[in-house]
């Protein structure tokens, strides 16, 4: 081979291979869900789904999180503030919140999954502690998590948590209506 010809084959076998790295790390960075056999149950696919999605929520891993919602995803937390439109906002307030939070565990329990068609919703109660801004803290609650099949995957497009605190627990009786003022003399 000629010198021209070398350093052009040089240049073409160097593009072929930082184009197959390229493409190759594109393929493993994006995030695997777990590979379920064929014919598994929707709400068992459901169900793992959201196993996944709450260890990528425990780990702080958003890649993965993001993975399970839906771009256009209404997100209700259990604090009393307006709603998250998009997952944009949700994110935002994600990560606002993971600022404060170490050694995260939640765990869930009593989960139902219903499928209809194209859609589904579970519901499950959850239990939680970390350490927020340094202090232990332990939280529980339920949450109802709505999924629309898009492009052949269930992607949560409803969030909705609420808290369950001592306070709404044991909520204090109002104190009676006070008797009106006696006429003055």
């Amino acid at each position: 081979m000629t010198a021209p010809l070398k350093s052009r084959w040089l240049y073409f076998a160097l593009a072929t291979v930082l184009i197959t790295l390229t493409v190759l790390g594109a393929v493993s960075a994006r995030p695997q869900h777990t590979q379920l056999a064929p014919g598994t149950p929707e709400e068992q696919v459901i169900d793992v789904e959201i196993s996944e999605m709450l260890a990528a929520w425990q780990i702080g891993d958003i890649t993965l999180l993001k993975s399970y919602y839906a771009d256009d995803v209404m997100v209700v937390s259990g604090s009393y503030e307006p709603a998250l439109a998009g997952w944009s906002k949700y994110l935002q307030a994600y990560l606002r919140q993971r600022e404060r939070v170490t050694n995260v565990r939640l765990d869930r329990s009593n989960t139902y999954v219903h499928v209809a068609g194209n859609f589904a919703w579970a519901t499950y109660q959850w239990d939680f502690s970390a350490n927020v801004d340094g202090a232990a803290t332990d939280a529980r609650g339920q949450a109802t998590l709505v999924f629309q099949k898009r492009d052949g995957h269930w992607l949560i497009v409803h969030n909705h948590t609420s808290m369950v605190g001592e306070s709404t627990l044991q909520r204090q009786p109002k104190p009676a209506t006070p008797p009106p003022p006696a006429p003055a003399p």
